[in-house]
């Protein structure tokens, strides 16, 4: 393996310990993931306490994941360059500020805020785990398994971060979600500074400041323009920042074309198997986020659940979370990357037709199954997918494939989020104008609860009597129709990545042990 600060390509052997540096780098990665979604089922309470409009509500839900998404390129750079390990303790300190931070937070401005910089800090840590396990694995099958491991605990934080926050919220407050980090962020700090060993680049350039803010930039801004224009009606603004975001990325592309140390290898991406799998990531995710998303919110809107009863009906995706990701590295072995990415992405579609085409209003049973089909599929794909970006870099250089990894990963759960979230609303705000004609509701109130399924929730308690009964039926109708339109487009979404995969991955291709 490599040495604590030596060229990363000299081998002494298997490094001693690193299963428990694999531990140590999980327990961090599991409460980055688990805050991409710990907020799906305190949301209720968090509307509760700070009343934010629909528009903030998708902000202080999704602007962790964009913030991260766009500095993933950067920080996995400046990992490759100061140190991975120093630069993944840094980032974990600043997420138990910014924990703090969120929760004490009195506004949703303040709230905001410490989603911004936990972002910040988890695009940190983040590209550091996956960057860290390629150096610290030198053999190419045990590598395979700890990219396993790092899948699953990736993907059961999201999972079971609903199951959590609901558990906190219903027996304390909305805050607990963040406080409940910070106990963690100490010890894993501590034990990290004695236990994880440092890399970085033998002859490491500087670092590319005018592509990292072209990226930072490009991203965000590409974000924004998805978001808002997803939302309809957009106006010049909004379709500025979504053509600046893509004119500011190819720059950033050609700009990297002519580096001898570029901030990222864009011609990794002429590969057909790394193209495959950053997409795959990138789409699935975007989907898987927006259906973890809106599942939380119909279970304790359109059916009742306490937090705690709907996080704990969430568990499906993670169970079987668990299983793909650590089945995959053996049928990669055996069946190939094809293969298995996609079946992966075949159980996602299978899962979100599922959802599409079961007779309205749809029933937990049927969303169970759902989650498990989502969630093997999870666990499959990004799995595969990871293990195809890692082997594609030479060790030095692991930061740019955890850069590209997680990348895919947070940007999807965003945009999946916006996009997806935006599409929901926009169908549920048309449905409930049509339901609401009727009903002796009155401005404030009326667009209140043609705005969102939480502002119906609420305006219902409010009027109460037979007007409210008949504003939350209409709400729960509304919702679960707009839940089967998103389902239809993330059904196509997951289709068509499945397609260009099974096209760019050739039959047998197998990981090697990269480096090349």
């Amino acid at each position: 393996m490599a040495r604590a600060s030596g060229d990363p390509h000299s081998t002494t052997g298997p490094a001693p310990g690193r299963w428990a540096m694999l531990a140590v780098l999980c327990a961090s990665l599991l409460l980055v993931a688990m805050d991409a979604t710990i907020l799906n089922v305190a949301l209720p309470s968090l509307i509760d306490d700070l009343r934010p409009g629909p528009l903030e509500q998708l902000w202080i839900i999704d602007i962790y994941g964009l913030i991260l998404g766009g500095l993933l390129v950067t920080t996995g750079a400046v990992g490759d360059r100061w140190g991975r390990k120093r630069l993944f303790l840094v980032g974990f300190v600043l997420f138990g500020v910014a924990s703090v931070l969120a929760a004490t937070a009195h506004s949703s401005f303040q709230l905001i805020g410490g989603r911004v910089l936990l972002g910040l800090g988890g695009a940190m840590v983040m590209p550091s785990t996956l960057s860290l396990i390629r150096n610290i694995f030198t053999d190419a099958r045990e590598r395979a398994l700890a990219i396993g491991v790092w899948a699953a605990v990736a993907g059961a934080g999201a999972c079971v971060g609903p199951l959590v926050g609901g558990f906190l919220v219903e027996h304390f407050e909305w805050q607990a979600a963040f406080w409940v980090n910070v106990p963690v962020v100490v010890v894993t700090v501590a034990v990290g500074v004695r236990l994880l060993p440092e890399y970085r680049a033998p002859h490491p350039g500087g670092l590319d400041w005018p592509g990292a803010g072209l990226s930072i930039v490009g991203i965000v801004a590409l974000a924004w323009g998805i978001k808002h224009v997803a939302k309809g009606s957009p106006n010049p603004s909004d379709v500025g920042a979504l053509v600046l975001g893509v004119a500011l990325l190819a720059l950033f592309a050609w700009h990297q074309l002519r580096l001898e140390d570029p901030l990222l290898d864009v011609r990794l991406f002429r590969e057909g198997p790394f193209l495959a799998a950053a997409l795959a990531t990138l789409l699935a995710m975007l989907a898987i986020g927006a259906a973890l998303f809106l599942i939380s919110l119909w279970l304790q809107y359109v059916h009742g659940y306490s937090p705690s009863e709907a996080g704990l009906r969430t568990l499906p995706s993670a169970l079987a979370m668990l299983v793909g990701s650590l089945s995959s590295p053996w049928l990669m072995h055996h069946a190939g990357v094809r293969a298995v990415l996609a079946t992966g992405l075949g159980a996602l579609a299978a899962g979100f037709l599922l959802l599409a085409l079961a007779p309205e209003p749809t029933t937990y049973p049927v969303v169970a199954v759902v989650l498990a089909g989502l969630g093997l599929g999870d666990g499959l794909a990004i799995t595969a997918s990871a293990s195809v970006l890692v082997s594609a870099v030479p060790a030095e250089r692991a930061g740019q494939a955890g850069a590209v990894s997680e990348t895919a990963y947070e940007l999807g759960v965003g945009l999946g989020v916006a996009l997806l979230g935006s599409i929901h609303g926009a169908v549920f705000s048309h449905r409930m104008t049509d339901r609401t004609a009727d009903l002796p509701l009155r401005g404030h109130d009326l667009d209140t609860a043609r705005g969102s399924v939480g502002g119906a929730a609420d305006v219902a308690r409010q009027v109460g009597g037979d007007t409210g009964r008949r504003v939350l039926t209409a709400a729960r109708g509304a919702f679960d129709h707009a839940l089967t339109t998103t389902a239809y487009v993330s059904a196509g979404i997951v289709v068509a990545v499945t397609l260009l995969t099974v096209f760019m991955v050739p039959r047998g291709f197998k990981v090697t042990g990269g480096g090349h």
